[in-house]
């Protein structure tokens, strides 16, 4: 089993940055997905390759605590990029070995269901927040 790299703000900042100087399209459609989506049936996982985690210590149980100062919801596609609060604390961060995109992942596990979500990228939202006690 291999461990990805664990990410750091500005390591992930840097990888946001590369990520939306790509313009042109793509048959992964990262750019889409602004805010939390499920990851459709037809997404090209195949030509995904891990660039690294946001998950910390597994044996630690991260917080589900979100982070949203500005009336935002997990579902927004403007809600902060906190790397210390749910669901990024447990989020993959992946790229698409055609476009050169970045994208976070991880998957819900609800009581009766598991879903894999996908969220672009963006450096604008990316929050440097101290994790919640």
């Amino acid at each position: 089993m291999t461990q990805e790299q664990a990410l750091d703000i500005d390591e992930l900042t840097a990888l946001a940055q590369a990520s939306a100087r790509v313009t042109g399209p793509c048959t992964c459609e990262i750019a889409s997905y602004a805010g939390w989506t499920r990851i459709p049936v037809s997404f090209p996982q195949a030509q995904m390759r891990p660039a690294g985690t946001l998950a910390g210590d597994p044996y630690a149980e991260p917080t589900y605590t979100e982070y949203h100062p500005h009336g935002t919801n997990y579902w927004s596609p403007d809600a902060p990029i906190a790397l210390h609060y749910f669901p990024y604390n447990r989020c993959a961060v992946q790229q698409c070995e055609a476009c050169r995109r970045y994208c976070l992942t991880y998957v819900e596990a609800g009581g009766y269901y598991v879903e894999p979500r996908i969220r672009a990228l963006d450096a604008r939202h990316i929050v440097d927040m101290p994790a919640a006690d």
